[in-house]
């Protein structure tokens, strides 16, 4: 099967080969001895959360701290 990579760097797989792996959003791109490899990958939401508040230097104790604020 073939796929063309347009001018704005963009691929649409063909649909008898996504049929064949499981549904994703997201793939991992690597190069491997000259070759792209797109592996499915799903984003977990809750790490994405995690990570986030991270990011955001956000603490389980700020967390704690709000919470039982709100519940005054």
């Amino acid at each position: 099967m073939l796929a063309k990579l347009t001018s704005k760097n963009q691929i649409t797989l063909p649909k008898a080969t996504v049929s064949e792996v499981e549904a994703a959003e997201y793939f991992d791109v690597t190069v491997e001895r000259g070759r792209i490899v797109l592996t499915p990958v799903r984003v977990q939401q809750a790490q994405a959360v995690r990570q986030k508040l991270e990011e955001l230097g956000i603490t389980e104790q700020d967390i704690e701290d709000a919470v039982a604020w709100a519940r005054k």
